[in-house]
């Protein structure tokens, strides 16, 4: 499972200097994106199907999102996209075009069926993440301002 995230960490990593995050977060949404397939695989572990596993690593990723969007004073979406991207499910979309492609119908619709519901969840699991108050995630970026503060004139 450790290869697992660390592969989930290159690819988030590569995703962004792909799409041009500041390179200052490229750390933090590579271990975002580690942290989001880490609840996916731990939630798969303990007993739960992809699209439970998607909906809580989802709902995770998006709350790690928004405390990091306060405290590195970045918008939230440069940490929820390219963390999200170790959660799409892109081999469920290649696995339905490929059996329907092969004429494999009915393994084709159920791959699919299952690739719809587990993109669902991911979309639900941002909904909840984002429905919090604002204000909650701005006042952790607060507290880690007074605590930088604090170390800048402990220094002097």
């Amino acid at each position: 499972m450790i290869v697992e995230i660390i592969v989930a960490m290159v690819s988030v990593l590569a995703f962004g200097v792909s799409f041009h995050i500041p390179k200052s977060e490229y750390l933090y949404c590579a271990l975002n994106g580690g942290l989001g397939w880490a609840v996916y695989r731990l939630c798969q572990n303990g007993g739960f199907g992809p699209t439970a596993s998607a909906l809580w690593a989802a709902l995770v990723l998006t709350l790690a999102a928004r405390i990091l969007s306060a405290v590195r004073k970045m918008p939230s979406t440069v940490f929820l996209i390219a963390g999200i991207f170790s959660l799409v499910p892109g081999s469920g979309i290649y696995y339905t075009s490929y059996y329907i492609i092969m004429n494999e119908l009915s393994r084709g619709s159920s791959k699919g069926i299952e690739t719809f519901k587990v993109a669902g969840a991911i979309v639900l699991g941002i909904l909840f993440g984002l429905a919090l108050p604002q204000n909650w995630f701005n006042h952790l970026g607060r507290i880690t301002d007074r605590k930088i503060r604090g170390q800048r004139k402990k220094k002097k």
